[in-house]
């Protein structure tokens, strides 16, 4: 399993173990009182370092290449998934995927950006940066699940909208205008998560919800760190600080009152257990779901209204 470089130590331990129960294997050696000294040193050594991280270290983790993707997820939690494509305009756009499902018994509409495992993949999939095209796809899915009377349920996963000039020729800043205008007022519930990396207008571009849930190792912010700091700073290296001061993290986000709930991982990321933290994501999006569509269609659009209306919002 690939690892991050503050993970090193974990690393080193757990081939230490490995090595042990190797070495006795057809030996007639008893050497388990020390593989379980290990593995307590292990398990200590995991729990002070994940439950310390950070704000550049959970960046890392939100990028981690094993960590699960929109489809992972659509695959463990749904059923019955049905891809749409393409924007009527221009071409599909596959950084971004839509589609139809069953959440259990519920029929939905689903949208997420899709990054890849390899190189391949990844030119194919824009390494999760949409084009204009994949905006217009997501709205236009939008507007058919509101047709239909159908919950919209949006996984985000994206460094930014992609920034090329074949973009901004096709309109790339007037399709995530749009949807920032257009989102605020589909009248059936929206609910996003952000799953591993939310920037920019490129998350917020498909991100104008009832709900917005963010994993516990998963970030949210309005640059990435690297931006913001060859930005302040004149200097990319600075990424650690510029981490620090956009406050960037579900926890930070969710005191600041820009997102709903942090939805936790075990230790270690989403990638360790990925069956436990999709069923922690759909319990999320099932709780939200009942409290939404309780209300009525005025209530829910004048409460998405406020709760964006409210954001920056400073008390003097």
């Amino acid at each position: 399993m690939a690892g991050l470089d503050f993970e090193k130590p974990i690393a080193e331990l757990e081939k230490k173990i490995q090595e042990l129960r190797n070495f006795v294997v057809g030996k007639k050696i008893d050497l388990s009182s020390e593989i379980k000294r290990l593995e307590d040193k292990l398990q200590h050594l995991r729990k002070d370092i994940y439950s310390n991280l950070t704000a550049w270290q959970k960046v890392q983790l939100a990028r981690h290449p094993q960590r699960p993707y929109s489809r992972d997820y659509i695959s463990m939690l749904m059923s019955d998934f049905i891809e749409i494509h393409g924007d009527r305009v221009f071409g599909d756009d596959k950084a971004i995927i839509c589609g139809m499902a069953k959440l259990d018994n519920q029929k939905i509409v689903v949208i997420g950006h899709q990054k890849g495992r390899d190189i391949k993949e990844n030119l194919k999939r824009n390494f999760g940066c949409a084009h204009p095209e994949g905006y217009r796809k997501a709205l236009r899915v939008m507007q058919m699940a509101e047709k239909f009377d159908l919950p919209v349920i949006i996984f985000i996963d994206t460094p930014g909208a992609y920034p090329g000039v074949g973009a901004e020729e096709r309109g790339q800043s007037q399709a995530i205008a749009l949807n920032l205008r257009e989102m605020i007022q589909i009248g059936v519930p929206i609910i996003s998560t952000v799953i591993g990396e939310g920037g920019s207008g490129g998350a917020l571009g498909v991100g104008v919800a009832d709900r917005v849930c963010v994993f516990e190792n998963a970030y949210y912010s309005v640059i990435s760190p690297e931006g913001c700091a060859a930005i302040l700073w004149k200097d990319g290296a600075k990424a650690p600080e510029a981490a620090e001061v956009l406050k960037l993290t579900a926890q930070d986000l969710l005191k600041l009152g820009i997102i709903d709930e942090v939805i936790s991982e075990p230790l270690g990321g989403a990638h360790r257990e990925a069956q436990k933290v999709a069923q922690n994501l759909k319990e999320a999006i099932n709780r939200n779901l009942k409290e939404l569509k309780s209300l009525d269609k005025d209530e829910l659009l004048k409460l998405r209204y406020k709760k964006f209306r409210s954001m920056g919002v400073v008390a003097t």
